[in-house]
């Protein structure tokens, strides 16, 4: 197995060349091997880079996870190798940015190898990708991966009659149980050095006169620039008018010549290219390939997706889940929040206070670290750590086992009608766990008109900041206004209502962006829906503690001491007689009126626009400041679990209308600075970044307006 180095990922670094090695962040000339790891989305690729360097990449069972590269290393049998894991992507014409990233990196930074990892399920779909990799290098390597999966589904592969047609090294594995890991690395080291030698297939059997006029061009291209070690494929680009391919072999009489060899062949060059490759790839699928279920009886995939892509069962069922995975969230971080808001609020807060005072500390400075920093802190953790730590597994687990893509199946149809592009199914999903990272994931998107919608609309997605809040205030609120047998249940309902309200004026606001601001055609995509997989426990558990709860909570921590700082300053500074949060909160308070909730609210998103987690943190800190005004602590959390805690919201003049209102007013808001930022950076533009903030803010502003309005007419 390969020695894992000390490295990290990259997401943006260009061409290094193959003499470079990145580890701890700087270029070292210790490399001596550039390994490009190209595929198709979902075929284990991210898999097999955590196999080799153990850099940990979340390998989600849906397509779009890699959108930029993330390079790592390792060395093997004396040698150190530099690997980098490309955008998965379906081909190299570069009709988006991940193919154009894919392309050019194989291209141009001229990797000593490029492993094409395939899914033994389904490699008839991904030899197109492969065949289009061996028109631009001679050194590569497939890596025929889910062996596993095709032997469930009863599929044989003969690989080393597949290695004697594809003129390449052909390895079986199973990356996620790492079994041909090793074999893979012997084989990558062996092209490496010369030792294995590789004739890539480049036989595409195009029409008689179209291939007269390509070697015509060819010959010129080998003239003109003989260095170039894939003159063919570039002839391709060429004839097809790829910007990117003319900048780079622009002298004018290459130019020329490509374009009487367009009018020659035809508009139709496309198409007879990609039917050439489609038929190579059947012809060499079905000579090595055995389907067991070429005929008879259904594999269970194909029986499962018509129950969970039906039209009759596909949302009642997604519904279900999504509703089950709220219950288990709602009822079983009920006890562990209320022991943790009792060990670190109940007992560590009045000793470490009493610990201060005892120390001779000064009332501002005990107020400012413990009633402030502290209890703004332990308040995060109390509150959201025990959702997150529910929520995220089970969450996972369905991203794992494959089901996301079939909801983004399910949706695809809606997002059609509303004007956006469907892939944008899969951005909302990236959403439910963090915003920006679903701002991020747009890139997947070609249209640049479709991805300005998903980037604008992508807020409407409840991210895991705003988990905690709508599962606290559901169980508050919602439901004590019904019996406590229904409690639970109610609760789930109103989380489960806001999620698809979220989706809903997702559509909405998108129909309205695709008919005024963002006119447009709306594109067609392609979408592979996975096999499914049965979850690795203790991957997924890893994958949602380490790299989604911690970090999170971690990043909630960050904003939730300097917010908690800033607020009990707000709360104990006094101009005039009174707090800055006290003039504030009044002069909040008439907006808030109209809006179904108070100055305290409203100031508390001004506050905690660092990050959606700290509001409710904030609110109980502000609300107290109210009851100070009347006997209490200034700026204090007081202590206790959810009891307690709907005691200072009653005690601040929340009802069961300000609940729902608030509710409505944290789905649809401005998003938080981290979101913004990102807007900003994807696509340079304080237009749409301002549209980005202000379409949420004016809806949820207008939303909760008629909300309260009409709950005071009904009451």
């Amino acid at each position: 197995m390969p020695q894992q180095l000390n490295n990290s990922a990259c997401s943006s670094c260009a061409a290094c060349p193959a003499s470079t090695l990145q580890r701890r962040g700087e270029h070292t000339e210790d490399a001596r091997f550039t390994i490009a790891l190209a595929g198709n989305p979902n075929t284990g690729k991210s898999t097999v880079f955590n196999a080799l360097t153990g850099l940990k990449q979340h390998t989600g069972n849906w397509p779009g996870k890699t959108v930029g590269k993330a390079e790592g290393s390792f060395a093997y049998d004396g040698d150190v190798y530099t690997i980098v894991d490309l955008p998965g992507t379906y081909s190299l014409s570069s009709t988006s940015e991940d193919e154009e990233i894919a392309r050019d990196f194989i291209l141009f930074s001229r990797p000593d190898v490029t492993v094409v990892v395939a899914d033994a399920t389904r490699l008839e779909r991904n030899m197109n990708l492969l065949l289009q990799v061996l028109q631009i290098t001679d050194k590569a390597v497939l890596c025929v991966n889910l062996l596993d999966e095709a032997r469930r589904n009863k599929i044989e592969i003969d690989l080393n009659g597949l290695s004697r047609r594809l003129g390449i090294p052909v390895v079986g594995a199973s990356a996620r149980s790492g079994k041909g890991i090793d074999t893979l690395l012997s084989t990558v080291r062996g092209v490496a050095l010369g030792e294995i030698p590789c004739t890539p297939y480049r036989k595409s059997r195009l029409p008689e006169r179209t291939e007269q006029a390509i070697s015509t061009l060819e010959a010129e291209i080998q003239r003109l620039y003989p260095t170039v070690p894939n003159s063919r494929w570039v002839a391709y680009r060429l004839i097809e008018e790829d910007p990117s391919i003319i900048s780079r072999f622009d002298k004018p009489e290459l130019l020329d010549l490509a374009r009487r060899v367009h009018i020659e062949i035809g508009e139709n060059f496309h198409d007879q290219l990609t039917e050439a490759i489609y038929a190579d790839a059947y012809r060499i699928c079905s000579e090595v390939v055995v389907q067991a279920y070429a005929s008879g009886r259904l594999p269970l995939d194909v029986r499962l997706d018509r129950i969970l892509t039906s039209r009759l069962w596909g949302f009642p069922i997604m519904l279900l889940l999504l509703g089950g995975v709220f219950w288990l969230t709602i009822i079983g971080s009920n006890y562990p929040s209320s022991l943790l808001s009792n060990v670190l609020v109940g007992t560590l807060h009045p000793f470490l206070k009493t610990t201060l005072a005892g120390w001779g500390s000064p009332w501002w400075l005990t107020g400012f670290l413990i009633d402030g920093v502290y209890l703004s802190t332990v308040w995060v953790v109390s509150v959201m750590l025990p959702p997150m730590a529910i929520f995220f597994p089970l969450f996972t687990l369905l991203e794992d086992f494959g089901y996301l893509p079939r909801v983004a199946f399910n949706l695809d149809e809606l997002f059609r009608r509303s004007g956006a592009h469907g892939k944008q199914a899969l951005t909302m999903s990236m959403g439910f766990g963090c915003n920006a990272a679903g701002v991020v994931s747009t890139r997947i998107i070609d249209s640049e008109r479709e991805r300005l919608i998903a980037i604008i609309t992508n807020n409407f997605s409840l991210c895991n900041g705003r988990w905690p809040t709508q599962i606290l205030l559901a169980s508050l609120f919602i439901g004590a206004a019904v019996p406590t047998a229904y409690a639970g249940l109610a609760s789930i309902g109103a989380v489960l209502t806001i999620v698809l309200l979220g989706i809903g004026v997702m559509f909405a606001s998108s129909w309205v962006l695709s008919h005024t601001v963002l006119r447009g055609e709306v594109s067609t995509f392609h979408l592979e829906l996975p096999p499914y997989r049965p979850p690795q426990f203790w991957r997924t558990l890893y994958t949602s503690v380490i790299d989604r709860t911690l970090i999170v909570l971690w990043r909630a921590l960050v904003f939730s001491a300097p917010a908690g700082a800033l607020i009990w300053l707000t709360c104990n500074v006094q101009i005039g007689g009174e707090s800055i949060a006290a003039h504030l909160i009044r002069l909040l308070d008439t907006p808030g009126y109209f809006m179904g909730l108070n100055g305290v609210i409203l100031l508390a998103y001004l506050l905690a626009i660092p990050a959606n987690e700290v509001v409710i943190p904030t609110v109980l800190m502000l609300t107290t400041l109210v009851i100070g005004s009347t006997g209490g602590d200034a700026g204090v959390l007081m202590e206790g679990g959810d009891a307690e805690t709907f005691a200072i919201l009653q005690s601040g003049g929340w009802t069961l209308m300000t609940g729902v209102c608030m509710m409505l007013f944290c789905l649809l808001h401005h998003p938080c600075s981290t979101t913004i930022y990102t807007i900003y950076k994807e696509t340079h533009s304080i237009r749409w970044t301002l549209l980005s903030v202000l379409l949420p803010l004016g809806l949820g502003i207008i939303t909760t307006v008629i909300v309260a309005g009409l709950w005071r007419f009904l009451s």
